[in-house]
């Protein structure tokens, strides 16, 4: 898994988020993804086993089926980095 390309943006002040570009090839570490089964949207934070562990904006992180785990469309994206900038700001970052 991994994006080509993308932009680094600041995640609650500890984490860096990777932003996609226009060449998915699917999410990887660090990067923004979609678990299709519960439809929620967050950050890889690695793999265990057979499992793909995404941490959301702001809350724990749970456990995806790799076949699962997508890249959000851009709409989804520009939410999440709107999330992101909004947590931001109200940690004064």
């Amino acid at each position: 898994m991994g994006f080509v390309g993308g932009s680094d943006v600041l995640m609650s002040g500890r984490m860096l988020v990777r932003m996609a570009s226009n060449q998915q090839t699917g999410p990887g570490i660090g990067e923004l993804a979609k678990d299709t089964a519960s439809g929620r949207i967050g950050v890889v934070m690695g793999e265990v086993g057979a499992r793909v562990q995404i941490r959301p904006v702001g809350g724990v992180e749970w456990d995806a089926l790799p076949d699962n785990v997508v890249a959000p469309t851009a709409r989804e994206e520009l939410s999440a980095r709107l999330a992101i900038k909004n947590g931001n700001s109200r940690d004064g970052l």
